[in-house]
């Protein structure tokens, strides 16, 4: 799996100066010369051994609620802790990715980086509120993951924010803000419904509402992943991954769990149909955030670590029966 990247180029000016003779012709012409527009190549990926590449390895995507000075809930925690988790996962070499970029494979990393996955649930406007100039409020989720970029540029903070209806108490600057800012934004149905209470048609139409109201907020936008409200599933569970209704079709690439363990490579055996997250909450639990890093940190051979070649997917060759064979083509197994 592997993650992100840039570029630039030059131009050469060319300046002519002409004399006419009294004939019309030109007897001279002079040329400026040419600036240099070398390009310095990056240098190529190391050798996967050398950074103990495991792209087959596990990667925690991390589960917020609300960033509060007083949480009230066992999945709310303060600003406080979630800057000091942020810390942490940079001390650690963690570098966050979307769930899009996650469940495609779409990772393209520094050689020895590890991804981690950053979701939050709910919408609440302690997840993103503005001050009267315009931006995020500083102590707010996307404020902090704001600030935390401009004091630590190679972290590069991303997350994906799975949205109700009336999202962040009805903030309409929210949507577009988080989608021009490279946040991605994924359902979490239109009104939080425990969907196992529902028949198949309320099922479908709590899907569709809830992605017209963020297509509506966010023109030309696409919603490619589910967070199951509650964790629960409805009784025909493959209404959680397509369906539809008045006359709309909807198809999730991802369906997300609210537990309790890391996930697998997106190259081994993950089903997108349920993907467990890991609970960052205000009071430690034996399958939390401080739990299973602690636990990746003691065995870093089982956590994902990148290549540095979002073209290659590399892994120590006694894992190799655990790759799926759709991703064959590009396995490097030393």
């Amino acid at each position: 799996m592997a993650r992100l990247g840039f570029g630039a180029a030059g131009a050469a000016v060319v300046a002519l100066m002409i004399t006419t003779t009294a004939c019309g012709t030109a007897d001279r012409a002079a040329v400026a010369p040419e600036a240099n527009t070398s390009v310095i190549a990056p240098p190529p990926p190391p050798d996967p051994a050398t950074v103990g590449a495991n792209e087959l390895g596990l990667v925690p995507i991390l589960m917020y609620h609300q960033i509060t000075p007083a949480p009230a809930g066992d999945y709310d925690q303060t600003p406080e802790k979630f800057r000091a988790e942020l810390d942490r996962l940079l001390r650690e070499n963690y570098r966050p990715i979307t769930v899009s970029q996650y469940v495609s494979g779409t990772i393209d990393l520094p050689a020895g980086t590890h991804p981690v996955v950053l979701t939050f649930d709910d919408s609440t406007a302690s997840q993103i509120a503005f001050t009267a100039a315009g931006v995020p409020a500083p102590d707010t989720a996307v404020g902090i993951l704001e600030q935390f970029r401009a004091d630590h540029p190679e972290f590069a903070p991303t997350a994906t924010f799975f949205v109700n209806n009336e999202a962040f108490s009805g903030e309409t600057r929210a949507l577009p803000w988080l989608a021009a800012h490279g946040y991605e934004i994924g359902a979490h149905t239109a009104t939080h419904a425990n969907l196992a209470r529902l028949d198949s048609a309320g099922v479908q139409r709590e899907m569709v509402e809830n992605i017209r109201a963020v297509t509506a907020a966010v023109p030309g936008g696409q919603v490619r992943s589910l967070a199951l409200p509650l964790g629960i599933s409805p009784v025909d569970r493959a209404l959680a991954v397509a369906g539809s209704w008045d006359g709309q079709p909807y198809a999730f690439g991802a369906v997300m769990l609210v537990g309790a363990e890391p996930a697998p490579s997106p190259f081994g055996a993950l089903d997108p149909t349920a993907i467990p997250r890991i609970r960052s909450g205000r009071a430690p639990v034996p399958f939390d955030s401080t739990h299973w890093l602690d636990r990746l940190a003691e065995n870093p051979d089982q956590r994902y670590t990148a290549d540095g070649d979002p073209a290659r997917i590399s892994f120590p060759r006694a894992l190799s029966a655990e790759l799926t064979a759709r991703w064959a083509d590009r396995a490097t197994a030393y």
